[in-house]
Parts: C-alpha cells; structure tokens; sequence
C-alpha cells in the first residue's frame, strides 16, 4: 500500500506551496522509506522527514504469535502484573519528565484545583458502561473512572507526542508534526471529496480532556465543536481548562456519552474525529464507532482516525522490554492490531478510505459519507 505524508503546519507561518517529494526504495530488510520534503513560499528553506514502514503487516509481539503468547502469558501471572503495571507507569512519567513534561507539576495542579465542581453539571448519571470500559488500563485500577488518571491525561498526551517525534527541540516542534500532520490530512481529505460542504459542526469522539477537540477548534476556528467521552472525570477536566482560557468564538460543548451510541441526532456533523482512542478499545466497539459516525455525519461529511500504525517500523522494533510494558496496561492491543480497519470503515458504508502516516508512529485514515 502506498502511503502519502503530509507537510507539518507552520504556527505563525502561512505556506503559500507545498512541493512534496515522495521516493519509495527498498531498504536490505525491505523496509519502505518514505520521504517528503516540503517548501515554504516565504523562502525559509525545506525541511525532509524520513517515515519508515517496516517490513511486516503489524508488529510480531502482537495477535498470535509466539512472541505475543509469551507475554500474554507473562502479563497473566498476577505478581508480575503488578511489578508490569508499575514499572509501565514510571516509564511514562520518567520519559515525560526528560522531556521536560512537568508530570507531577500538572497533576497536581488538576488534583488540588476546583475541577471536582465541574462534575455535576458534566455527568450523566443514567450511563451504561460498557464491559470493557470498565477494565484496569493505563495502569489505573479503575480505567479512565478516576480523577488521577483525569489529571494525568494531558501530561500522559504530551509525552506521547515527544516520543513520536523524539528529536523534535520542543513539544511544539513535535506538535507541529503529529498534530499538524493529522489535521493537515483531515483538510485536504474533505476539501478534496466533500466539495463545497462547509464545515460547520465538528465531532471528537472519545476527546478524553479535550487536547485533541481544541486542536480541532484552532484549525476550523469557524465550526461549533462538540466533545464526547466515557468518563466524566476527563470531561470535568476539559471542561475546568476551558473555562480558564481566554473565551474563544468557537465554544466547545462538553457531552458525557458512549461513542458507540451517542443519542445525538443523525446527519448532523461534517467532521467526526476519533484520536488515539482505538487502540484501547476491543474490535467489537470499533465496529460500532464507525457506524455511529458514518449516523452522525451529513452526506459528504468527513470521518477521521488517528492511532498506531501497525506498519510504523519504530513500533515493530520497539524492544521487549518496551512492549511488554505496553501490552500490560493496554489489555485490547492485540485486538486493535489484527483488525483490517479499512474494511471496518468501508463496511460501515464510507467511502474514499484512505491510510496516511501522518508520523513515525501514527497513521490516519480518512473517509467519507458519500452523497
């Protein structure tokens, strides 16, 4: 499969041109190298990013392989599960914290502000959640149900965006790339199938503390947007840092739903964005988020996911310590990987399905609602 990549954003920088250059050659292990070099109109130079595919379908420490069923194995022995979960969570903080994400610093400002207010007025108490929701991940006991891992989301969010982009010289260096990428691929996806389909009402799916929603609120500063997660426990937490942000034209509305069945009124969104949330997820649910937002979109609306690429040649070679530290506190991975999630999304009715690595680590599919 050929895979495209898009030009990173330039904040403060309005490119008049993009020359993209993409050669394809076989490396001895068979490896593809993609290349893209892009040109500013403003004369500043190119910049060249090598993306790498790596040799097989998806990463041999997943689905059934003998590697896989090791660690299955291992991560069911309960003691060592423990000492798993916990060396899984020192790891991000440790990592986060060299690249100067203030963890402990962030957490503690959500755990000992105001935000446990928000609640009432985010919660919806006649949710049902489902089985897998309720399982421990993360490395939290209680799932994504408590207000540490609510205030830990964003730092958790940031250090992810710094080891896609390890030798980015700032978090917004790496965001440059790996959020700008991703929205950069929404854009041309709907500008190039949705014709004159404005873009008026956009929705984030699973939008955990809303880092993802605002993101999309700068890009399409002229559309409502709405935030849709589990736990309103993240949803408190968006909502507590958007009202201490300068008020923006665009307002986000916060809603505590299940993405599988939202309840909200179908054909009523242009743009229905899920980011970094499948991968946590058990196939069954991914089927049922994309017939939820292939329901929720307008004809010729845009449907967007950013997640693991199983081809990422940096996750294929991540070491086994590395993977195993994963694969404990992410219990549905293996699922995630051995879904062909392009035919998911075609067989929920979309159409113009397309796969870009947007980062070393990350693809995004595009699809659309035809008219």
């Amino acid at each position: 499969m050929a895979l495209s990549v898009l030009p990173p954003s330039k904040c403060g920088c309005h490119y008049q041109f993009y020359r993209t250059r993409i050669t394809q050659q076989r490396t001895r292990n068979s490896a593809m190298i993609i290349r893209m070099t892009a040109s500013s109109g403003g004369g500043t130079g190119g910049r060249l990013a090598s993306y790498e595919e790596g040799e097989l379908e998806r990463p041999n420490w997943t689905g059934q392989t003998p590697l896989s069923r090791l660690v299955a194995a291992l991560i069911s022995f309960k003691p060592l599960y423990s000492v798993l979960k916990l060396g899984a969570r020192q790891v991000l903080i440790s990592t986060a914290e060299k690249t100067n994400v203030p963890w402990r610093e962030m957490t503690k400002e959500i755990l000992e502000s105001d935000v446990y207010k928000e609640m009432e007025s985010i919660e919806n108490p006649s949710i049902v959640y489902p089985d897998y929701y309720l399982s421990p991940f993360h490395a939290y006991d209680e799932g994504n149900l408590s207000w540490l891992a609510a205030a830990e989301a964003e730092a958790a969010t940031m250090s992810m965006v710094r080891r896609a982009i390890p030798d980015a010289s700032s978090l917004d260096e790496a965001n440059e790339i790996v959020r700008g990428n991703w929205l950069n691929a929404i854009e041309k996806h709907h500008q190039h199938y949705s014709g004159n389909l404005e873009i008026r009402d956009i929705l984030d799916i699973g939008c955990s503390v809303g880092v993802s929603t605002r993101f999309l609120a700068h890009k399409f500063p002229s559309a409502k947007l709405t935030g849709l997660d589990l736990s309103p426990y993240f949803l408190a937490v968006a909502q507590y840092k958007e009202k201490r942000r300068n008020s923006r034209s665009n307002s986000i509305e916060w809603i505590h739903a299940n993405g599988e069945d939202t309840g909200l009124d179908s054909q009523t969104f242009d743009i229905v964005s899920i980011s970094y949330v499948l991968h946590e997820c058990p196939a069954r649910a991914t089927v049922n988020l994309a017939k939820e937002a292939f329901r929720l979109l307008r004809p010729g609306g845009t449907f967007v996911i950013t997640d693991n690429s199983p081809k990422s040649k940096k996750l294929q070679q991540l070491s086994p310590v590395l993977f195993t530290l994963m694969k404990s506190t992410e219990p549905f991975l293996d699922e995630y990987y051995l879904l062909d999630l392009e035919k998911t999304v075609k067989d929920a009715g979309f159409v113009n399905v397309q796969t870009v690595l947007t980062d070393p680590r990350h693809r995004t599919l595009t699809a659309t609602v035809p008219y």
